[in-house]
């Protein structure tokens, strides 16, 4: 008797948990584009990828390629493209398995990412300046050869995403079950809780944690990021590693107040890899996003 209370609580519970994760799609409806410009889309491996323009094809190429994080989006540099298209034609995609780009249940892994970075790049820019955030510039800077980039500009890199957790990703992929421990993940107190202590010195504005919780709402929104919880997407090279291989002019920014990855670990890397270390005050992983326009002073000399 015990058991089968036990079962039917179960099942309940499960019920319960798919019609809420059925409401919150519905809730979150279509996600709009998050960068003002031309929009576009290519195909890549069988992923619909979307991005944006901006700017005079004819003037000097700039990609932009944003962090790999639960609600990850292009959205992250829309604080900075109408600026940049002054002087400068600027791409930016939403990686596979974020933002308006497709999200299948395939397996995300570092090789995927920076296959991805290299492809798009070679096919849609020209000697680009690539500004890539995060573990994406981890990827960008594996990438910069086979992409054609004519300089890299890392804000706040990384490249570990912990010991691989197989069961950890499984869990997450599950059905029901791992879509309701996703959207606690990505519920607006565990967004907003990530936005003031990890991602900005200030906080958030309204519209931009609306933005992350709609496009972490959507069809598939949890494939990738349980790769990125099951230590799958670290890449298979130190940073400090690559970024002596490379042979193009690399720039750090760091948000002085970062603490993800502090800006001790900037300093260091900066000196093993004989790169130039930039800084932006009161700002910690998006310097771009929370202070565009002390990021563009900063970065301004290391642009073409």
């Amino acid at each position: 008797m015990k058991l089968r209370t036990a079962l039917l609580g179960a099942a309940a519970g499960l019920g319960a948990t798919a019609l809420g994760n059925r409401a919150l799609a519905a809730r979150a409806g279509p996600l709009p584009p998050a960068i003002v410009g031309e929009q576009h889309t290519t195909r890549w491996r069988g992923f619909e990828v979307a991005y944006a323009t901006a700017g005079d094809p004819d003037d000097p190429d700039v990609l932009l390629l944003h962090g790999i994080h639960a609600a990850g989006t292009s959205q992250e540099f829309d604080a900075v493209v109408d600026s940049l298209a002054e002087d400068y034609h600027v791409v930016v995609p939403d990686l596979p398995g974020f933002g308006r780009t497709d999200r299948p249940p395939v397996t995300y892994t570092a090789g995927l990412y920076r296959e991805f970075v290299a492809d798009f790049a070679a096919e849609h820019t020209e000697d680009a300046t690539c500004i890539a955030t995060s573990l994406t510039a981890a990827y960008a800077a594996e990438s910069a050869e086979a992409a054609g980039f004519s300089r890299l500009l890392l804000v706040c890199p990384t490249d570990d995403t912990g010991p691989r957790r197989r069961w950890l990703r499984g869990l997450f992929r599950a059905p029901v079950v791992g879509q309701g421990l996703f959207n606690v993940l990505v519920s607006r107190p565990s967004l907003d809780y990530f936005d003031e202590k990890e991602a900005y010195y200030g906080g958030a504005d309204q519209a931009t944690v609306d933005y992350q919780w709609r496009t972490a709402h959507q069809q598939g929104a949890r494939y990738a990021p349980a790769s990125f919880v099951g230590g799958y997407l670290t890449p298979a090279a130190s940073l400090p590693e690559t970024l002596a291989d490379v042979d193009v002019p690399v720039t750090l920014v760091w948000g002085r107040e970062a603490t993800t990855t502090p800006l001790s670990t900037g300093r260091t890397l900066a000196e093993q890899a004989d790169a130039r270390l930039l800084v932006v005050d009161d700002a910690r992983l998006l310097p771009h996003h929370e202070h565009p326009e002390a990021f563009l002073d900063a970065v301004a000399s290391a642009l073409p």
